[in-house]
């Protein structure tokens, strides 16, 4: 597997990185955040957005469960940090995001891994000072494999 791990050193650094993640991102792609509160999902989100066109603001879901937004395709935004039930969140009817008309964005994944698709790009982030998060990307399926490839080319050079 092809992990990857990537030091931010502050809100703007995660953001530049969610942008390039956007920017990479394909209709049908399935990005699964987790981590503490606060450490950043939503900061990354937005980026992502930026990165796929979306001229709104991205805010957290977190009373809304779904939020959707227009950029050069669709971005589902999902949080499920109220959820703290499989049978809750699969009452959601996540599938019908995943069908490939837009990519999708899942926050708080961990609560919902069993209903989530075998094929995303898992990151795991956590904080290291007040400052600085750690970001470890875990591709699952080969498209994950190639955007972890191309961000490790343009983040680390290899």
């Amino acid at each position: 597997m092809n992990l990857l791990e990537v030091i931010s050193r502050g809100p703007h650094q995660t953001r530049d990185l969610g942008r390039r993640i956007g920017e990479l991102a394909q209709a049908g792609d399935v990005i699964l955040l987790v981590g503490a509160l606060g450490v950043g999902k939503t900061c990354l989100t937005q980026g992502i957005a930026e990165g796929l066109g979306v001229t709104e603001y991205t805010a957290s879901p977190s009373f809304v469960l779904v939020r959707e937004y227009q950029g050069r395709f669709p971005l589902f935004h999902v949080d499920l940090y109220r959820l703290t039930n499989l049978t809750e969140i699969a009452d959601l009817g996540l599938d019908d995001y995943f069908q490939g008309k837009g990519m999708t964005v899942v926050e708080w994944a961990d609560r919902a891994m069993d209903l989530l698709p075998a094929e995303h790009l898992l990151i795991d982030m956590s904080y290291i000072s007040p400052a600085r998060r750690r970001l470890s990307f875990e591709p699952r399926g080969e498209r994950y494999e190639q955007v972890v490839c191309e961000l490790r080319r343009e983040l680390v050079g290899g």
